[in-house]
């Protein structure tokens, strides 16, 4: 099977070069994204590495397990958190108006705490938005696990849901453009 893909991703790339349209029917375009080196680099303090997280949490047999990441818009400006439930692919969208910590902590609270009590971890990258999670873990008195850097694949679940989330707003996208009421629908 992986060999037939191989090739049917060949002929889309030799028609997309020979200016066919094929590879418009992707998720992902045939788009590849490039990691960005930057000298200085800022970490998190006292985090919990995700290896610390029960083993519960791998088997979705549990409501109450979260993955949380940042969608950020065209020239950085904007972002919308997405926040998914483990078990039940659960998807809560909130459109901030940076990738500030501080902001970020006070939607995601605001966001989760209709379900406060049933909330057990939450799971996020090493990003600096998430620079305010003991503020979180405490108002929704639970456990914030952090995956291991460059490890996308430790939270596959936010990361897939992102990419179909990608499908109705594009990379390159201008946030401010985005209403509240399109957000709920894409949720």
């Amino acid at each position: 099977m992986l060999k037939n893909l191989d090739s049917i991703i060949k002929y889309i790339r030799e028609d997309k070069e020979k200016g066919g349209d094929l590879y418009q029917y992707l998720r992902h375009k045939l788009k590849h994204r490039k990691r960005l080196v930057s000298g200085k680099k800022e970490v998190i303090r006292n985090r919990k590495p995700i290896r610390l997280r029960p083993e519960i949490v791998l088997t979705n047999e549990e409501f109450g397990h979260f993955e949380v990441d940042l969608i950020v818009g065209a020239k950085h400006k904007g972002a919308i958190l997405t926040i998914v439930e483990r078990k039940t692919k659960f998807l809560i969208m909130r459109k901030l108006s940076g990738k500030n910590a501080k902001s970020l902590a006070k939607a995601m609270i605001y966001a989760l705490l209709p379900y406060k009590d049933y909330v057990k971890t939450i799971t996020s990258d090493n990003g600096l938005e998430f620079f305010e999670y003991e503020y979180i873990s405490k108002k929704l008195i639970c456990d914030f696990y952090f995956a291991n850097p460059y490890c996308s694949w430790e939270r596959g679940l936010s990361e897939n849901t992102n990419k179909l989330v990608r499908q109705y707003i594009p990379k390159g996208t201008y946030f401010e453009k985005i209403s509240k009421e399109k957000i709920k629908e894409i949720q």
